[in-house]
């Protein structure tokens, strides 16, 4: 009589744990957001700071503003790094550290082939986005969310 007491003691105590670990909420796992976005204080842009995984998904690759040698010289960004917003303004993508991005106007005069003449737009040698300037977009007015 004894051993079948410490037997049902067993079941009790075996079945009431599994009763409670099925009662417990479970955490859900942390979701890490690919891209964070970052009011820029004076202006009306952001900059967008991206995981290395979420760059890496991204394909994002750049390029820089250049001088062309011509008479005069000329500023001229890559034909792949223009953006358009829904009012016809004219942007590129600067990555001004690493998986930092800031939106950037800028003034076309002209395009010709691959590459975009410009009036105004960022410093010579900075680097501008060529792959994944569209995502960023995106990501920095939560478009498709």
């Amino acid at each position: 009589m004894r051993h079948s007491n410490i037997l049902w003691i067993f079941m009790v105590l075996v079945i009431s744990g599994l009763l409670f670990s099925a009662c417990t909420k479970k955490s859900a796992p942390t979701k890490i957001k690919p891209a964070t976005v970052e009011h820029i204080d004076g202006t009306e842009l952001s900059k967008i700071i991206l995981t290395e995984k979420a760059a890496e998904r991204l394909g994002i690759e750049t390029d820089k503003i250049r001088i062309l040698r011509m008479s005069p010289h000329r500023e001229v960004a890559p034909y792949a790094a223009l953006l358009y917003d829904v009012n016809g303004g004219t942007w590129v993508y600067t990555n001004p550290e690493p998986l930092v991005f800031v939106r950037h106007r800028i003034t076309v005069d002209y395009i010709k082939g691959s590459l975009v003449f410009l009036i105004d737009g960022p410093a010579v040698g900075t680097e501008v986005v060529i792959v994944g300037a569209a995502e960023l977009f995106g990501a920095e007015f939560e478009i498709g969310h």
